[in-house]
């Protein structure tokens, strides 16, 4: 496969990966600071006989990236917090009505306005739990402009194989710093599988269409109902308990039957007794830290990435933690995901944290302190 090295920010290889991944509907509205996956989206979709369109909202955005994927176009927008929260309820739609899409959300302080040139991770929670009900969520954290690229490929297969909305979630560090990056020409692209059913056999959410399924489009013949009411295989709202029940655990299983493919990591020296835990550009600083801290006293750091937050995968997370005394968990919040991070540990080890709120990414002094 060739490759040319190239110096990009996060957020151009972001929207670079989505062109190369097969998107090719984007809807979004400027905002810092996503505001350059925009950009480049509406400089290069047209040539591919793409659409971009720039939306009076990000109400309006979630809504439009919906209706193209259901009429068979990868789609995807890019966000941060204040369009992040306006998008919530499009998400829950997206996500009963199991329509594949993709939404990046480049953080930024808040709440409300907040702080839209400074680099927060205060988002994590929202991307789990943002919209109501009870909900499956797919959440990529990248820590660099490379794996701004990969993770927004592995994003769009992720949500075309589960039937269902997925979240890049970047920060303004990742987004907006340059690396020279080698990108591959090319990449495995997932497309979306057709159904050989004929339009009377079909049902859009027949058992056999929970994931890794074929799906018809709007379109192409077949009878599609999507409803955000909870609804029947054929798509039609229901009262029915069973039916009910039925659908609710169709959605827990999008998750539960592929947890372990959609858990992904990165792990350096876990058999020490003191390990950082971090993730997005928080990790970065975490990481030199532990470098710093081993040249100084002898002694060796464990090191652990979370790239995929959501699904938290509590057993893993169990496993990989079992020698450790100490856990070190770094994030730029008050503290949203080393709450998870407790639950998973062992008993009896110390789980401490270093949190900054005031817009600054964390420094490795701040990390070597709590060391």
């Amino acid at each position: 496969m060739n490759q040319r090295s190239e110096l990009l920010s996060g957020n151009e290889a972001t929207a670079l990966a989505a062109i190369k991944g097969g998107v090719r509907f984007f809807g979004g509205y400027p905002i810092t600071p996503s505001t350059e996956i925009a950009e480049i989206m509406a400089l290069e979709l047209p040539k591919l006989g793409g659409v971009f369109i720039q939306m009076e909202d990000e109400i309006a955005s979630i809504c439009a990236i919906i209706g193209a994927s259901a009429a068979g176009m990868k789609s995807m927008t890019a966000t941060s917090g204040p369009g992040f929260s306006l998008m919530q309820e499009g998400i829950g739609y997206a996500i009963m009505t199991e329509v594949p899409t993709v939404i990046v959300n480049v953080q930024r302080g808040g709440p409300a306005t907040g702080l839209p040139t400074k680099v927060a991770q205060g988002d994590v929670m929202a991307a789990r739990w943002g919209t109501h009900g009870d909900h499956p969520a797919v959440v990529l954290s990248p820590w660099s402009v490379l794996e701004s690229f990969t993770l927004t490929v592995k994003a769009i297969e992720i949500s075309e194989r589960l039937r269902m909305p997925i979240i890049l979630l970047s920060d303004e560090i990742v987004g907006h710093m340059r690396e020279v990056v080698s990108l591959p020409d090319s990449v495995s692209v997932y497309e979306r599988k057709k159904p050989t059913k004929s339009p009377d056999e079909y049902l859009h959410y027949a058992d056999d269409t929970n994931y890794d399924s074929p799906i018809a489009s709007f379109g192409e013949g077949y009878r599609i109902h999507i409803s955000g009411l909870t609804h029947r295989k054929d798509g039609f709202p229901t009262n029915d308990p069973k039916t009910i029940a039925w659908k609710m655990d169709r959605l827990r299983n999008k998750i539960d039957q592929n947890r372990d493919w959609l858990h992904y990591s990165e792990q350096f020296d876990l058999d020490a007794e003191t390990i950082i835990i971090s993730y997005g550009s928080s990790a970065r600083t975490s990481l030199e830290a532990k470098y710093e801290y081993e040249k100084k006293s002898g002694k060796k750091i464990g090191f652990l990435r979370l790239i995929t937050l959501w699904p938290f995968h509590y057993k893993k997370l169990t496993e990989l933690l079992k020698n450790a005394k100490r856990v070190v968990v770094v994030e730029m919040n008050q503290g949203q995901m080393i709450r998870e991070i407790s639950r998973a540990v062992p008993r009896g080890i110390d789980v401490t944290g270093v949190n900054r709120v005031d817009g600054e990414l964390i420094t490795p002094e701040e990390v070597l302190a709590a060391l």
